[in-house]
């Protein structure tokens, strides 16, 4: 029989864990329910007690009750979920998580989610759902449900509420435990708009091969994404085309997926082709919300909603080191490909980034850091050619099949 976890506040929301706890076992599945108020639990008895979340986090219960800083209390009973239930899935004791309450709630139960793998069935029911659930989803696969109305007491909306998560929390951990064939190996492909039809031309060269491919928007969430994958184990390789997200973190853009960006293959041994693509621009919003400091640089509305400013020379230096430096650390096989005519749709001759002065700083900064080990080819054209999106990708596939080195 699956087992469902239930992170609840009980001492908030006992009777609303207690009629899901009810509904969930009718279901067909055992529950586990753990416990993470603060205050002592009402309507319904944990299987592990706040006490045990609280130790888990290092910290004490009843400290954490006699102090004043809700905020410190809620990270120290998220912090403990996270680990209890790592611990429970990882010795097979669940097989799928559920919880409901409001925006505290939902970032104590969240982090327990976002501690298990990808795949592991997720469904937050919260208020929060109605609005920005990046903080909550991460780069987890939590199922958001918005309970239209806030929890407080039941009554015939949150009881249906409740009923209908509940069912779909049950089924999801029933079938679970089905195998998934993979019978083809699973390749990365980072992607932005300004270098789509090389990600494209290389996706279909790789599946006519038999890979598998996944393609990532290269939007922060995007490359973390990606990452968090090949952390799990469902990735065996990638074609990192767009590495445009390093550029937002160096300069400090709306778009970085955090300094750890390009670190995750190489730390895993996991071959990796990369290029330069779309670092010629930072992301912001709307052309209103681009910082004061950066009204006087080259900028292009991409859109109404997103203006890209051109990475200067300097930046793009910075950046080419930090990449050289990056990939230099990497423990499995690497080469780098890099487009003479262009890193993005934008920046060849006559686009509105044409800058070969930034282009040769990137370039020569990168090639100066990396590793003689490591192949650096230049191709003769820009990066949404197929040609130069063909290079990778063979090269890619020889790594994965033993033939290049």
């Amino acid at each position: 029989m699956a087992t469902v976890a239930i992170i609840g506040t009980l001492d908030t929301k006992g009777a609303e864990f207690g009629l899901a706890k009810g509904l969930i076992e009718a279901a067909g599945c055992s529950t586990l329910l753990i416990d993470v108020g603060i205050q002592a639990p009402v309507h319904v008895a944990p299987d592990i007690a706040a006490a045990a979340v609280a130790s888990a986090a290092g910290s004490d219960l009843e400290a954490l009750r006699r102090g004043n800083d809700r905020g410190e209390a809620m990270a120290a009973m998220a912090r403990g979920a996270a680990i209890i239930a790592r611990s429970l899935h990882e010795t097979g004791q669940i097989q799928a998580i559920f919880s409901l309450g409001g925006s505290g709630g939902a970032s104590i139960a969240s982090a327990a989610m976002r501690a298990l793998p990808i795949g592991v069935p997720k469904l937050m029911v919260s208020t929060v759902a109605g609005g920005n659930v990046a903080p909550y989803v991460g780069t987890s696969d939590i199922m958001m449900m918005y309970p239209v109305i806030d929890f407080a007491g039941l009554n015939p909306i949150s009881a249906r509420v409740i009923a209908n998560a509940s069912v779909a929390i049950a089924a999801m951990a029933k079938s679970s435990g089905a195998p998934i064939v993979l019978s083809k190996p699973i390749i990365a492909i980072t992607m932005f708009g300004v270098t789509t039809p090389g990600a494209t031309a290389a996706r279909e060269w790789l599946e006519a091969k038999g890979y598998e491919v996944l393609i990532f928007h290269a939007n922060g969430t995007g490359g973390r994404s990606m990452e968090a994958l090949m952390r799990d184990g469902l990735v065996r390789g990638v074609l990192d085309l767009t590495t445009t997200e390093l550029a937002d973190e160096v300069v400090g853009g709306t778009l970085s997926a955090g300094p750890e960006r390009l670190d995750a293959a190489g730390s895993l041994g996991l071959p990796q082709v990369v290029s330069l693509g779309a670092l010629d621009m930072v992301n912001f919003g709307p052309l209103a919300t681009v910082p004061e400091k950066f009204r006087g640089r080259k900028l292009y509305q991409h859109n109404p909603t997103v203006t890209l400013m051109r990475t200067t020379a300097d930046e793009c230096a910075e950046l080419g080191a930090l990449i050289g430096d990056k990939l230099n650390r990497a423990k499995g096989p690497v080469a780098v490909f890099i487009p003479a005519k262009g890193i993005s749709a934008i920046s060849k001759p006559g686009g509105v980034f044409f800058d070969p002065a930034a282009d040769a700083a990137l370039i020569g900064a990168l090639r100066k850091t990396l590793d003689p080990r490591i192949a650096c080819t230049v191709v003769d054209t820009d990066i949404n050619d197929p040609q130069f999106a063909r290079s990778m990708a063979e090269t890619l596939d020889g790594f994965l099949k033993g033939t290049t080195t």
